[in-house]
């Protein structure tokens, strides 16, 4: 079977991933997969054939390296590659098109972009907020269609009556961890976390 190694931004990735490669796929961690976060999404390297610089530990920053590593892990196990990057402001093409670039890669590399960040699936699954928490007030939800680029991080905690200017990285993994558990993940609500689950399932062959 396919070993999955699955790269994300940070901490805060890593309950949605995880869930919905237990839940959904009935992989077992450490068996079937292992997920890498890193200190935020980075940026692009201006040569990405050159070592990277230790002291940058975003996703993009260190991207390049490891794709070159696994490609050669490849050519001698079954290994798959997932990276999940947020949208944020950049275009969802330019930055497909950018990370298709990147080679050498495993033969098995899936990319996939959660559209405008990975709040953003947690917003569009108005049932999976309201039953991890009960005081969330989804009347502040962003009105329209989901995947929108809104501010989906600020977006959730008006929804759950935080205060912006005093969110950190650890609220949004107390979040993340909270809600996953509860999200739909058979028809989820939001595109790019349907996109990334069916992305999965071809990878894998489920």
């Amino acid at each position: 079977m396919t070993f999955l190694r699955v790269l994300v931004e940070g901490n805060s990735d890593v309950p949605v991933v995880r869930e919905v490669l237990t839940r959904h796929f009935k992989l077992n961690e450490g068996e079937h997969f292992q997920v890498h976060p890193h200190q935020g999404k980075g940026t692009r390297p201006a040569n990405p054939l050159k070592a990277p610089d230790p002291r940058q530990r975003g996703l993009l920053d260190q991207l390049p390296a490891k794709l070159r590593a696994w490609a050669k892990e490849a050519q001698h196990f079954d290994m798959g590659v997932i990276v999940l990057v947020d949208a944020d402001d950049d275009d969802c093409k330019e930055l497909k098109n950018y990370l298709l670039s990147l080679k050498p890669a495993p033969p098995k590399t899936l990319y996939r972009i959660a559209v405008e960040e990975l709040e953003s699936w947690f917003l569009a699954d108005k049932n999976a907020i309201s039953t991890t928490f009960a005081h969330a007030k989804l009347s502040k939800l962003p009105k329209g269609k989901p995947d929108q680029v809104i501010g989906a991080w600020e977006s959730l905690a008006r929804t759950l009556g935080v205060d912006t200017s005093t969110v950190t990285g650890a609220d949004k993994s107390v979040w993340a961890a909270a809600i996953a558990p509860n999200l739909d993940l058979d028809e989820p609500p939001s595109p790019s976390f349907r996109v990334f689950i069916t992305g999965i399932g071809r990878l894998i062959g489920k």
